[in-house]
């Protein structure tokens, strides 16, 4: 049975995950509790990366050399960009880009340096499945006006919360639908080991300068169900 990694940057993003593992075992690795166990009948570990690229980046790279993990699941709350893309709504990423990287004039902006590229794509069959059961659980929620939503997100070492941001990264990024702060350093590492991956997020906010509002209650309440919810419908769909 092959390893399945579940990845959150927050404690409140994979509490609903964590209490409907029911044999769960911690193993400690770079000062990370990797949560190993059963979920939907799968073999899974769930690990809170912490917040940033590098922080993603260091778990990423744990759980493909220390537990050679078969694919890498990076779920949680992000922040709506593009017009339409609303709080409720839930983003899986096509490809992934880090709006903060820069080393112009040597490389073109956003380029990745000796990469030849800006952009890192998911693994187009993981991200299938998890828009289809992403679009099913909120049917089950009820959730009628959310939307589910497909294409590009930008990860940055920074928190957008004010209007002026998020405005200059629309101008810049214009099909960039939503921000979050780890999705594309998880991207680069999985690229470099040739592992498929995939980036799922609940929109939390409309990372303007509403941003903070409610923010932990929306992240208990609401996205951690829906986390558990879509892996957990993800993970059976893989057994049939």
């Amino acid at each position: 049975m092959t390893l399945i990694a579940i990845v959150g940057a927050m404690h409140e993003e994979l509490r609903a995950l964590l209490e409907a593992m029911p044999d769960e075992r911690p193993v400690l690795r770079a000062g990370r509790e990797f949560w190993v166990g059963h979920l939907a009948g799968h073999e899974v570990v769930v690990v809170l990366s912490r917040i940033g690229k590098v922080a993603a980046a260091t778990t990423a790279t744990l759980l493909l050399s220390e537990f050679e993990v078969s694919r890498i699941v990076f779920t949680g709350t992000a922040g709506g960009l593009a017009p339409g893309v609303n709080v409720g709504d839930i983003v899986v990423a096509d490809t992934l880009l880090q709006h903060d990287m820069d080393a112009s004039p040597l490389f073109p902006r956003h380029e990745v340096p000796l990469y030849g590229r800006d952009r890192f794509e998911t693994d187009a069959a993981m991200s299938h499945h998890l828009a289809d059961a992403s679009r099913a659980v909120l049917n089950d929620f009820g959730a009628t006006q959310a939307q589910v939503h497909r294409g590009l997100v930008v990860s940055g070492d920074r928190f957008v919360s004010e209007r002026a941001e998020n405005d200059a990264l629309c101008a810049r990024l214009p099909d960039a639908l939503a921000v979050e702060m780890e999705g594309a350093a998880l991207a680069q590492v999985c690229h470099d080991f040739g592992v498929p991956f995939a980036v799922v997020r609940t929109v939390s906010d409309r990372a303007d300068d509403s941003a903070h509002v409610d923010f932990n209650r929306f992240v208990a309440e609401v996205a951690s169900r829906y986390t558990l919810a879509i892996v957990t419908r993800w993970l059976t769909s893989l057994r049939s």
